[in-house]
């Protein structure tokens, strides 16, 4: 039976003989040393121009006559973190007529499930227009309401296929295909490296906004090679034919490299997302927005530190100290959350230090979270009877095999022929 401790626990800090490098990812700077195990000082960066630097040095003429709209939100910035919003009402010729806002908003005052309503932003004077979520013919009309010929989308992704950001682009895409509006991306870098694909895909019975077409959890792509992917492979099923798709590609940047490791500024592209580290584990403990365990959401360490009133986390630590996880370490942690899942409820848990990117996987990390946790749970920890988990993995056979305790190993060999026809795919498309 879990421990539960009716007294308020201290509040002690429980390391192994190895001490922690920046135990808790509260800070950019503390999650760099997390991760790569040197202070940022000791790396240099390499210089990378997005494709809004690109489009700025060739003086916006791709955009100059067009009736423009812009996907945007906080990320949305030039090297100065200039929102580009901004820089492009300022640019004579250029003429931006609508701002599009995703999930959390233009703005990103939204929490998660949530968006922004229909503005007028305060800066430019410009109608600011919610699309979160929005697909077909609602969105069709959305954008032909705005009068617009060209929609440029610059928005930062995570890496991650159930981030909704790109699929808000996939929408749009097939909308503009549709409506006959040029679709234009200007890229960013994958922010934990454009190598590893992995994870299984997505079963058509369940797609959702999460996870629209075919791709690996791990999809290690930028944001303009998953459009030119969508756009060659699955637009023309939605829309009849292909969008007339643009790419503005980045300069500088290498597939190996993390977004900290360049010299562009993390701006948080959703209030739970702090930073790259937090950005490298959650592929695999997003998972656990499936279940009734909290994802710190609201702490300084939020898909880094997980629990749940009820649980033994002093078990589930000891657990996981015997399966010699490569990159990470855990820590036992008592937490209060202030959103979602065990709201303002005070949870014994844990959190994940990574201390080695380059042998840190966060899907076999993820997994062996979940069946340890499985494991040591007195009760189902399923969410709504597992419907919301196999939305986030694609299909029900993941909760199935966890749920028959197979072992991660095999679980993780189930993919590989998902793995192998979407590398088939995904190599097409690159541009770095």
């Amino acid at each position: 039976m879990p421990h539960h401790s009716s007294a308020t626990p201290a509040r002690k800090t429980f390391l192994s003989r190895r001490t922690f490098v920046g135990v808790c990812a509260g800070t950019a700077a503390t999650s760099w040393i997390t991760a790569s195990g040197r202070a940022s000082g000791c790396l240099s960066s390499a210089k990378v121009r997005t494709g809004y630097d690109v489009l700025e040095a060739d003086h916006y003429k791709a955009l100059k006559g067009r009736k423009l709209g812009l996907i945007a939100n906080p990320t949305s910035v030039d090297r100065q973190l200039r929102h580009i919003a901004d820089r492009l009402h300022a640019v004579p010729g250029v003429n931006l007529k609508a701002i599009f806002g995703p999930e959390h908003g233009f703005r990103g005052s939204a929490q998660a499930g949530h968006a922004e309503t229909k503005s007028i932003d305060s800066r430019t004077g410009i109608p600011v227009y919610d699309m979160y979520a929005l697909s077909g013919p609602k969105l069709d009309a959305l954008l032909k309401s705005a009068d617009i010929d060209l929609l440029v989308f610059d928005i930062q992704d995570i890496g991650a296929r159930f981030y909704t950001y790109i699929w808000s682009m996939f929408d749009a895409l097939a909308a503009c295909a549709r409506c006959g509006i040029a679709f234009m991306v200007l890229d960013r870098p994958n922010p934990i490296t454009g190598l590893h694909p992995s994870g299984p895909t997505i079963h058509p019975a369940f797609s959702s906004f999460v996870g629209r077409v075919p791709l690996v959890l791990r999809h290690s792509m930028t944001v303009g090679e998953l459009a030119r992917l969508f756009n060659s492979q699955f637009v023309p099923q939605q829309a009849g034919r292909s969008a007339q798709l643009s790419v503005i590609p980045m300069t500088g940047w290498r597939r190996d490299l993390y977004l900290d490791e360049t010299d562009l500024v993390w701006v948080p592209p959703s209030p739970n997302m702090p930073d790259v580290t937090t950005a490298l584990a959650y592929p695999g403990t997003c998972l656990f927005e499936g279940t009734t365990l909290s994802v710190g959401r609201g702490t300084a360490s939020p898909f880094l530190t997980l629990g749940a009133p009820n649980l033994d986390a002093t078990r589930w630590v000891d657990t996981l100290s015997t399966a010699n996880l490569p990159g990470c370490l855990f820590h036992e942690d008592w937490f209060t959350p202030t959103a979602d899942v065990a709201k303002d409820q005070l949870c014994h848990g844990l959190q994940l230090a990574i201390t080695d990117r380059k042998s840190f996987d966060p899907l076999l990390t993820g997994i062996t979270l979940l069946q340890s946790a499985l494991k040591i749970s007195d009760r189902p920890i399923w969410k709504k009877s597992g419907a919301t988990f196999d939305i986030l993995a694609g299909s029900n056979t993941l909760r199935q095999q966890l749920s028959r305790n197979l072992s991660v190993t095999e679980i993780m060999a189930g993919w590989k022929p998902d793995e192998a026809a979407f590398a088939q795919k995904y190599h097409l498309f690159l541009l770095y």
